[in-house]
């Protein structure tokens, strides 16, 4: 599909990589950004389509560090075609798929399969994450090599903690040497056991084993660590409690590549929610108290915390409709993402140049992608919000292969318009 010139006029125009918010028009052609100005600088051409987006916010298509396709081989919780829908549905023009597949990708060949089937099927942009571990067990290193030869950008056992300090000393030495960085599921396996929830009052009280606050503060703490031992950048994902992510603060004041992530659920909720037994509201890690989401914001607020990421996580009914100790950890989010954190910027806890930043910019800088910018000769990748337009996403809405979402049938404040990949038209609403 070839992208039509396009003209964007009139929009809130927010691109952290320029330190630009100012309302101004963008001239898109050729799959390629080649103007702002501002409003009525640039005249329209006959061909050319024309968006009034005044009132609406546009800004680098969105970057999701974090996701779950399922593909190869766990197609009935979701695949590369029906994930990245609910991608660019979300404003997503490119995402970071983990490593937990069946078989796991862990060999050349499955990146291989995952980056062909992507170029053949997918909504928005691919970049993949190849594990550290055969078969994410934590015994023996993956093909590294070979991974990042056929395109992983990262290395992660996402899902699963690396416990052994060694190989995982190891990975960061082959990581750094391949310059990629090491993305890390912070938990001691040990201290998490049978939990399955934020170990609390709470937990005792509605007969639940909890998940102790120490289990991901003693792992980022080693991945501090290591980072110092081996100078490799180490990107802590999901990260949900205040004290761990102090030592991600001290990390980064002694000027060490240590980044981070907060997922939208881990910035709203808290474990109150768990009352319900909504196995929607099981997560890995658990969700936290009010305190540990209250620091989370702050994170963010002054970037501390790098990044949003959804932690998108598609279950089957199978695997949710249980009992919750007995369900699959985590939710899908890639198209409730923005209106559950742009909550934030309404509220003036975030600002929206650092909500924008979060979402583009920094994955694309921890990544090292050439993405995350609206300059001018930029690949035409673009996300356009209506802020305050209420909508309630429900299953007709869902492009997901999966339900396992607690904001089912909820209003939703803000709601993406547009998501532009190459200047090709991905998702975009009815009538725009």
């Amino acid at each position: 599909m070839k992208s039509e010139a396009l003209l964007i006029k009139n929009a809130r125009i927010v691109d952290p990589s320029q330190r630009m918010n100012q309302e101004g028009d963008i001239w898109i052609e050729d799959g390629r950004v080649r103007a702002i100005e501002k409003p009525g600088q640039i005249p329209a051409r006959p061909g050319m389509r024309v968006i009034d987006a005044k009132g609406k916010i546009a800004m680098p298509g969105l970057i999701d560090l974090h996701v779950h396709l399922r593909e190869p081989g766990l197609e009935y919780k979701e695949s590369i075609e029906t994930g990245t829908r609910a991608a660019a549905a979300g404003g997503f023009s490119s995402v970071a798929c983990m490593a937990n597949t069946s078989p796991v990708n862990d060999t050349p060949y499955v990146t291989a399969y995952i980056r062909e089937k992507a170029k053949a099927v997918a909504a928005c942009r691919v970049h993949i994450v190849g594990a550290v571990t055969k078969g994410l067990k934590g015994e023996e290193l993956a093909e590294i090599g070979g991974m990042i030869q056929e395109g992983a950008l990262a290395l992660s056992d996402d899902g699963m903690p690396v416990m052994n300090s060694y190989l995982m000393r190891k990975a960061m030495d082959y990581a750094k040497a391949f310059g990629v960085p090491i993305i890390s599921h912070a938990e001691d396996a040990n201290l998490v056991g049978k939990g399955v929830m934020n170990e609390s009052a709470l937990s005792n009280e509605l007969g639940l084993r909890g998940i102790p606050a120490a289990a991901e503060e003693i792992m980022i703490a080693r991945e501090v660590a290591l980072a110092r031992l081996t100078r490799c950048p180490v990107h802590i994902q999901h990260i949900s409690t205040a004290i761990g992510l102090e030592h991600v603060r001290r990390a980064k004041d002694d000027g060490l590549p240590v980044t981070a992530e907060a997922s939208p659920h881990h910035l709203t909720l808290t474990e109150e929610c768990v009352r319900t037994y909504d196995t929607s509201y099981k997560m890995s890690p658990p969700l936290r108290t009010e305190k540990d989401v209250e620091a989370l914001r702050d994170g963010v607020k002054t970037g501390l915390i790098d990044a949003i990421a959804t932690d998108h996580a598609p279950h089957g009914v199978i695997d949710k409709a249980v009992e919750f100790g007995e369900a699959s950890n985590g939710i899908i989010g890639l198209q409730t993402a923005v209106p559950v954190t742009f909550a934030l910027v309404h509220d003036g806890i975030i600002s929206l140049d650092r909500w924008v930043e979060s979402l583009t910019l920094a994955p694309a800088k921890l990544l090292k992608l050439s993405l995350g910018t609206l300059k001018a000769g930029a690949a035409a990748d673009l996300t356009l919000l209506d802020p305050i337009r209420e909508w309630t996403f429900t299953q007709d809405e869902n492009h997901s292969k999966s339900q396992n979402s607690p904001y089912l049938g909820h209003k939703l404040r803000g709601k993406v318009l547009l998501t532009l990949v190459d200047g090709i038209a991905k998702y975009s609403e009815e009538g725009l």
